[in-house]
């Protein structure tokens, strides 16, 4: 690795320090069904968004609560104190598509047909309001 790379990829890593996230990988779920469940929790405050998740009827949701509640905690942990009412918001979050397995499925007259298995990673972020007035 080149020095002007190193260099990149130190400041990189010492942003992310400063930044409280967690990340879903390899869900094996396709990228369009999570994106409409980050869709609705996009920008939301974190306890609304969990009432969102919980009640929501799509199979993905459950999945991105179990990962709302652990970027809560990261924060918890980061900040040494709990998380209050309107205090965390969900800044960003975006799915990103995973490895998309192929698999080939028996169809009429000697052929087959593909079929492909995607999944897909997720990335959530949350801060609190005061930090999001200072950028």
């Amino acid at each position: 690795m080149g020095a002007r790379k190193r260099i990149s990829a130190e400041k990189r890593k010492e942003a992310l320090k400063t930044m409280y996230f967690a990340k879903l990988r390899n869900v094996p779920t396709s990228p369009r069904k999570m994106r409409l469940v980050a869709d609705m929790i996009r920008g939301m405050e974190v306890n609304r968004a969990l009432g969102v998740l919980k009640f929501s009827s799509k199979e993905a949701s459950a999945r991105v609560e179990k990962l709302l509640r652990s970027a809560i905690a990261n924060w918890e942990q980061k900040n040494e104190r709990k998380a209050e009412d309107g205090e965390l918001f969900v800044t960003k979050i975006f799915v990103d598509e995973g490895v998309t397995l192929k698999r080939m499925r028996p169809a009429p007259q000697g052929r087959g047909y593909r079929i492909r298995k995607r999944s897909n990673h997720v990335t959530l972020f949350v801060d609190s309001k005061n930090t999001n007035d200072k950028n």
